[in-house]
């Protein structure tokens, strides 16, 4: 039930988010502009600590950052069947409990996806709680029209 109103209570801050910044800044990177005609990225970020990038920003970020750390936080099966390569496997459901054991350093810059973009954007925000401060969330593996891996 906590689960539900979570991703409730998520659901309406999406919504109702609005924000007059139209750059995302990225540690160590010149200001990208957050294209917010895109319809993976047309609501804003839950809350601090948690960026909405595009897909084509995400992939800029991993060309041209010296570090970050690209977090998958869809199903096992998901993830066998194609991911990003590189890609940390943290099922959604799974981050409150392994988080802080895999990735101590809540100022690493964290790019995150799932699917579609629904458990990224509620991973982001248990992040974001958690204290983790550069979260960059690009939605979803169904926008991604760069290379994955498979296996």
């Amino acid at each position: 039930m906590k689960k539900r109103l979570l991703i409730f209570a998520a659901g309406l801050l999406l919504l109702f988010a609005a924000c007059a910044n139209d750059t995302v800044d990225i540690p160590g990177d010149q200001d990208i502009v957050d294209p917010s005609s895109e319809p993976e990225n047309d609501t804003d970020s839950p809350q601090p600590g948690v960026q909405t990038i595009s897909a084509t920003e995400a992939r800029r970020v991993m060309e041209e950052a010296d570090s970050f750390i690209l977090l998958d936080v869809r199903t096992e099966a998901e993830f066998q069947e194609s991911r990003i390569d590189g890609a940390l496997l943290i099922p959604y459901d799974e981050i409150r409990d392994r988080i802080e054991a895999e990735i101590p350093d809540k100022n690493a810059t964290i790019l995150i996806y799932c699917r579609s973009g629904r458990r990224s954007a509620a991973a982001a925000a248990d992040l974001a709680a958690l204290g983790y401060t550069n979260i960059y969330d690009f939605g979803g593996i169904i926008d991604w029209s760069y290379e994955t891996v498979s296996g």
